[in-house]
């Protein structure tokens, strides 16, 4: 019997990939054990995954246990969707990260990739994805990790240096792209190929076509229509620039780079609007009163890991965009770095495709944030602040914000405000 472990059940993806699992045949001879660290929200998310199974008399076990060892112990695939200290993105400590760059000029939006948010959430979920990966050498050296928690990146970068484990860092932004351009053009989703390489949140569309026939001349023609263009602002105007459509949402996209996200009257002309973080704590979602019909049957989702599982217990190969590490698949981003690309999985494991360069243009905006997740990971293996300060300073929107005396003191009010979370550098 296969044993998949989901640690962070208790957050959305516990139920949506639970659900998945249980709709391939080859895993549904499976036990499925849901861990979180809050009780509470692990009961509504049982129910509904015990229900799924109930009413299509499946072999599958499903348990929770707030004891992550006993859960990794013999496991043969582990999923990570945590969130480390509070929230995911309410309340403290995701608060902090966004309002006190604010006081500085700082205009994040979801703040979990890189910029100063997405840094210091790194560093208080570093050590505890580490500690993950050390039950695993010792409790399941053999199972294959596959992590949803962001910031991805930098969590692939650390769990490929910091530990022996086989890992992937999933995401479902290529996809859920390739769903919003066949909006976009009017065309069947299933019907469009293409290839996308770069890195995570900001890998790029190099080809895109349907039936063989290239579809970027049909999206420059929609860069003459405001009402699209309108719908996502920054990827059209990336697009405009650089040639290439990018993954992620004008939200995030937004975050990512110096040109949008300075001023207010930037945030004007694209739409956009300046993030607050409440204190509020929010409720666990009723898993148990779910209204979707369609929530109950075996419809997979458009995530990967599932997939990933069924190719490796059956040796069957799966195609997927996934996130590793940088072995040549793209020559002209560093070697060594996390890498978003084609990869092929089956019973040997996930094995990353040769995506081949990016155009320059492309492989330059991806170095700037590269930068950033490089020294963040080096601040995490050594203990160092210092680096982490470098992190944050050599952040693209950061740095076309702030003095670097800025910097610096936004940088250690947030060291002080994430207290405990961050005393490990000090350990």
């Amino acid at each position: 019997m296969t044993k998949i472990a989901i640690v962070g059940a208790g957050s959305s993806f516990g139920g949506r990939l639970s659900r998945d699992i249980l709709s391939l045949a080859e895993l549904r001879d499976s036990e499925i054990v849901l861990v979180d660290i809050a009780e509470e929200r692990l009961g509504g998310v049982v129910k509904y995954v015990q229900r799924i199974i109930d009413k299509h008399n499946l072999p599958t076990r499903v348990t929770t246990t707030l004891d992550r060892r006993s859960a990794l112990t013999g496991a043969d695939f582990v999923i990570t969707s945590i969130s480390v200290g509070g929230p995911a993105y309410s309340s403290y400590p995701a608060n902090v990260e966004v309002n006190i760059p604010a006081k500085y000029g700082i205009k994040q939006s979801v703040a979990d990739t890189i910029g100063v948010g997405g840094i210091f959430r790194f560093l208080r979920t570093a050590p505890v994805q580490l500690e993950i990966c050390r039950d695993m050498e010792e409790l399941c050296p053999k199972a294959l990790l596959l992590n949803y928690t962001n910031p991805m990146c930098m969590l692939t970068w650390l769990h490929s240096e910091g530990s022996s484990i086989a890992n992937v860092g999933l995401c479902h932004s290529v996809q859920n792209t390739i769903h919003e351009l066949s909006r976009y053009l009017d065309l069947p989703e299933k019907e469009i190929t293409y290839h996308c390489s770069g890195i995570n949140h900001q890998a790029w569309y190099l080809q895109l076509q349907h039936k063989g026939e290239d579809l970027y001349p049909a999206l420059r023609a929609a860069l003459n229509d405001p009402e699209i263009v309108k719908k996502d602002s920054v990827r059209f105007e990336m697009f405009k620039h650089f040639g290439y459509f990018v993954t992620e949402s004008t939200t995030h996209c937004s975050e990512y780079h110096p040109y949008f996200r300075r001023t207010n009257e930037l945030l004007d002309q694209f739409g956009l609007r300046e993030r607050v973080v409440s204190e509020d704590i929010p409720k666990p979602r009723e898993w148990n009163e779910e209204t979707d019909a369609g929530a109950f049957e075996l419809t997979p989702s458009n995530e990967y890991a599932a997939r990933i599982m069924q190719a490796v217990v059956t040796d069957v190969p799966y195609r997927f965009n996934g996130n590793v590490m940088n072995t040549g698949s793209i020559p002209n981003l560093p070697a060594g770095s996390c890498i978003e690309v084609p990869c092929l999985v089956d019973h040997q494991g996930v094995q990353p495709c040769y995506a081949g360069p990016l155009p320059a243009q492309l492989a330059a905006l991806n170095l700037t944030n590269i930068v950033v997740q490089e020294l963040a990971v080096q601040a995490v293996l050594d203990r160092d602040p210092d680096a982490a300060f470098h992190a944050c300073a050599l952040d693209p929107l950061t740095r076309s914000v702030c003095s670097l005396d800025q910097i610096r003191a936004m940088f250690n009010e947030l060291w002080e405000a994430e207290g405990d979370l961050l005393a490990y550098f000090r350990d």
